[in-house]
């Protein structure tokens, strides 16, 4: 085939990410070789590839749908936020420096402070900007059109951003570059879906339209026939078709880039023939701390029956929960700042004082430790940690990205490690990599919860050190459950989309003679 499609989107969070999931679960079981793409993403939820290439999580959950062994080549760039205007640079699933926003969109900004060996101390980053990095991308993207039959993208936020668009490398920037037609996905439960439609191809240059072949409506609630004069009207305006219109469906929000979504949470709740196994619910509280990174870690808690998750930023709603989670972040030292502010760091201390589990996962394990020192991330110097945990941290310039195996109560554990804080460890039980004192547990893995038998093992834990009578269902498969999720995206394409249009697109490129639509992007 060796066709390709760009899934762009109105805004931000209109349903790409799924779409491009569910595109390729169709794709693959139609015997298409299909791979995921994503030229540049920027996210705080990030995944750890075989070969030890950092990517996101997106992507890596695309490349499950397709069946496929995830790689960096399916999103060489990734931009991971320390503040509202700076980022950490990572390429071909490396770190290599620090980046204003300024100056990687092409302004005039500082130039980018390298780490991790990526790049010579007192050395620019050299092809640092967004702009530079359009050969890197499409020396990507060529190298999966040749070995696949098909290459989905995904773009970024909206096509019609006209400030970025002379730097744009991920949405029609990339489209132009590899000549793939796009298809614009629109969030109709957020409203005003046509205006969306009708502006994002009224601001793309006469170049760009050209491209821009149809719609795809996202979460539609309701009967469609009221939906399709709208449609035909759109058609008219714009000459161009509606792809498909997918209905909403609940608890498909699967390894999303950022925001407080738990992926598996809605299926939990609408899981009503699946009551806990024992007598009792487990609460689960998840701190949510400034720059949270992979709070995905906690959806295999959410699939559990009976266990109820939720995300807190106030000690008082720590007072019920049977299990506080200090999940992973970008920004250990702010967090820790953060969680003393809200008297949350007082409120932990005194759940380890009496006995009441309490897990840090990657950052959230540096807080509880004794002492962090910081000149590499936050550049604070020696600060206390909380001292819950008997554990020295020291952030190295080089990051950790590793995919380690093992075993933890008794069970087998798989993980992924990305992280810059170094941990010297000093007493307690062994936890993993880190270590546990009481009912304070620690470590860097990221994903362990995803090891079903290790997972149950540590709810019984849980469960008695809190007192409850909550009993961990035998049968949950977390690896099952995502792929019924992956299915269920796979079915929403193949059911609600044109799929033999989409075909055609895919193979053939974007239809001929599509009509301009005036303004136009400005000069």
């Amino acid at each position: 085939m060796g066709g390709g499609l760009l899934v762009a989107g109105t805004t931000s969070d209109a349903g790409k990410s799924v779409v491009t999931a569910g595109i390729c679960r169709w794709l693959v079981r139609k015997g298409v070789k299909v791979a995921p793409f994503k030229a540049q993403n920027m996210s705080l939820n990030s995944f750890v590839t075989r070969e030890g290439a950092e990517i996101g999580r997106a992507q890596a959950m695309q490349a499950q749908a397709a069946r496929v062994e995830p790689t960096a080549l399916m999103n060489p760039v990734l931009l991971k936020p320390g503040s509202d205007r700076s980022s950490q640079v990572v390429l071909m699933g490396k770190p290599v420096g620090e980046m204003s926003a300024r100056g990687f969109f092409g302004g005039s900004g500082p130039a980018a402070q390298p780490q991790s060996g990526a790049v010579s101390p007192g050395k620019t980053l050299h092809g640092g900007r967004q702009e530079a990095l359009l050969g890197t991308v499409t020396d990507c993207l060529r190298e999966l059109r040749g070995t696949y039959d098909a290459v989905i993208c995904e773009g970024a936020g909206s096509p019609a951003e006209i400030n970025l668009r002379r730097t744009d490398i991920v949405n029609m920037g990339i489209a132009r570059a590899a000549r793939f037609p796009v298809v614009v996905v629109g969030d109709i439960d957020r409203g005003g879906v046509f205006a969306s439609f009708f502006g994002t191809t009224a601001l793309l240059s006469r170049e760009d339209q050209a491209l821009v072949a149809g719609y795809l409506v996202n979460k539609f609630r309701g009967d469609v026939s009221l939906l399709e004069p709208g449609l035909d009207m759109l058609e008219g305006l714009t000459g161009r078709r509606t792809y498909g219109v997918l209905p909403f469906a609940h608890g498909l929000g699967i390894d999303e880039e950022d925001g407080l979504r738990v992926s598996l949470r809605g299926a939990v709740r609408e899981s009503v023939v699946a009551p806990p196994a024992g007598e009792d619910v487990l609460r689960v509280a998840v701190c949510a701390v400034p720059l949270m990174s992979n709070f995905t870690d906690v959806d295999a808690l959410a699939a559990e029956p009976g266990v109820v998750v939720r995300f807190v930023d106030r000690a008082e709603e720590l007072v019920d929960a049977d299990l506080v989670i200090v999940p992973g972040t970008r920004g250990t030292v702010r967090a820790l700042e953060w969680l003393r502010e809200r008297g949350l760091a007082d409120a932990l201390a005194r759940r380890a004082a009496e006995g009441r589990p309490v897990l840090g996962i990657c950052g959230g394990f540096q807080v509880l430790g004794e002492r962090i020192e910081d000149d590499v991330e936050s550049r604070a110097g020696t600060v206390d940690g909380l001292g819950l945990l008997p554990v020295r941290v020291r952030f190295a310039v080089g990051k950790t990205l590793a995919r380690p195996v093992g075993s933890a109560l008794g069970e087998p554990v798989e993980g992924y490690e990305i992280h810059h804080g170094v941990a010297e460890v000093l007493g307690g039980a062994s936890f993993l990599d880190g270590c546990r004192v009481g009912s304070v547990w620690g470590t860097h893995w990221h994903g362990s919860l995803e090891s079903d038998a290790f997972r149950r093992a540590f709810l019984r834990e849980v469960a008695a050190a809190a007192g409850r009578r909550f009993v961990p269902a035998p049968d949950t498969s977390f690896g099952a459950l995502r792929e019924e999720q992956l299915d269920r995206l796979g079915d929403l394409i193949e059911e609600h989309a044109d799929t033999d249009a989409l075909l055609r697109l895919i193979e053939s490129g974007a239809p001929s003679g599509l009509p301009f639509i005036a303004p136009g992007a400005p000069a």
